[in-house]
């Protein structure tokens, strides 16, 4: 694939947990104006992937770029300054703080980055949820699973990222809920910040990635669009077992 427009280089990723190796020369890529999903069964590596990128897990070789900054020793407070903007699978939304409280504190760190991010602020955020307006005064510990995944990416993009991870996003929701979150996907990618999405449900990836990468026992085993994904038998016997 052609450099350019690249905002998101792994190369050969080697991460371990603990004693476990998880991921084996892991190699993706995602442009500044596509959505890309890791799809892959519970428990392939796709989390690890995530943290690796993010620097909560330390990488044993290979190297992550940013717009081509090398970013693979960087502590995670950096990352985030530089243009990363992640929302875990668990949401992390803090319990004892306001929804208002968890976004102001996304806020102040996305002000203190390099500027490398997008110029997405908190009026754009509250057009993609409108309901964090009227729960802006409820603590995290009150919020149901859909509105802690709305605060916890509401929460990421406060950081102005260039690109957005999201760790199951769509997990454990309703299918009203799914199609809510989809259609906020197509308009964050409008807002111009790319998404990088991990996914253990290939139908709900092909409504929203242009590209997918298919995980199994930590090694990329695919790459390219839903279409070819869903012709291939190969792919298909990995993702339903």
């Amino acid at each position: 694939m052609d450099e350019a427009g690249i905002v998101l280089q792994v190369t050969n990723l080697t991460t371990y947990r603990g004693r476990a190796h998880v991921l084996r020369d892991v190699s993706l890529t995602v442009r500044g104006d596509e959505v890309v999903c890791l799809v892959g069964r519970n428990g392939a590596g796709k989390t690890t992937t995530m943290d690796s990128i993010m620097g909560l897990l330390p990488v044993r070789a290979g190297e992550i770029r940013l717009s081509g900054q090398n970013i693979t020793r960087l502590p995670t407070h950096r990352r985030v300054q530089s243009g990363i903007g992640y929302a875990p699978e668990d949401t992390g939304v803090f319990p004892d703080l306001t929804v208002e409280e968890n976004l102001r504190i996304a806020l102040w760190l996305g002000n203190t980055g390099d500027g490398a991010g997008s110029d997405v602020g908190p009026a754009h955020v509250y057009e993609l949820f409108p309901e964090l307006r009227g729960l802006s005064g409820r603590r995290g510990f009150h919020l149901s699973g859909g509105e802690k995944k709305m605060v916890a990416i509401a929460r990421a993009m406060m950081l102005r990222p260039s690109i957005l991870l999201l760790d199951e996003a769509f997990e454990g929701l309703a299918p009203a809920i799914v199609k809510r979150f989809t259609e906020a996907v197509a308009r964050i990618k409008a807002m111009g910040i790319a998404l990088f999405i991990a996914e253990s449900n290939i139908m709900t990836a092909s409504r929203v990635a242009e590209r997918l990468y298919v995980m199994d026992r930590g090694e990329i085993s695919f790459v390219g669009t839903p279409e070819e994904a869903f012709a291939d038998q190969g792919v298909m016997r990995i993702i339903h077992g």
